[in-house]
């Protein structure tokens, strides 16, 4: 049997999720919780789709994710997708996985950027750094290329 909700007025109380604002750009304290295979919809490849929550210095219990397509009909896709793999498992020092839990709960610098999606402010994956003792990043994990190239429209 349920439990009684007997007086929840749901026009009364925000929904989840509803109202979350994008995380301010910036680098955070993470781990990786749960990652998947999945298909994309295409239905041509595959990705691994990654769950990551933020420790601090701020938000912390916030959920960011990436997609990571290890298996696209695109070479330039998967070079990208296994690139950000190797600096995943640089940070957290896991440097032949077997399996992509292997690098789940293992602190790691993750690098949030913005980006308008029609019409809101959504977050991305930059970047994965390692993290030190006491949780601070390395500062040269993340240090800025050259030339920035444009968000891609898709």
């Amino acid at each position: 049997m349920g439990m009684n909700l007997e007086g929840f007025d749901a026009t009364k109380v925000e929904p989840a999720g509803e109202g979350y604002e994008a995380l301010p750009a910036g680098s955070y304290q993470a781990v990786i919780v749960h990652s998947e295979q999945k298909t994309t919809n295409a239905g041509d490849g595959e990705y691994l789709k990654l769950q990551i929550k933020i420790e601090g210095p701020t938000h912390a219990g916030r959920v960011v994710f990436d997609n990571l397509n290890l298996k696209n009909p695109s070479e330039q896709a998967v070079a990208i997708a296994k690139a950000t793999l190797s600096s995943i498992c640089r940070a957290v020092n896991v440097l032949s996985p077997k399996d992509s839990s292997d690098l789940h709960g293992r602190t790691l610098t993750v690098r949030i950027g913005c980006r308008e999606y029609k019409g809101q402010v959504q977050n991305e994956v930059k970047g994965y750094g390692p993290a030190e003792a006491g949780g601070h990043m390395i500062a040269e994990a993340f240090a800025a290329p050259a030339q920035q190239k444009p968000a891609s429209p898709w």
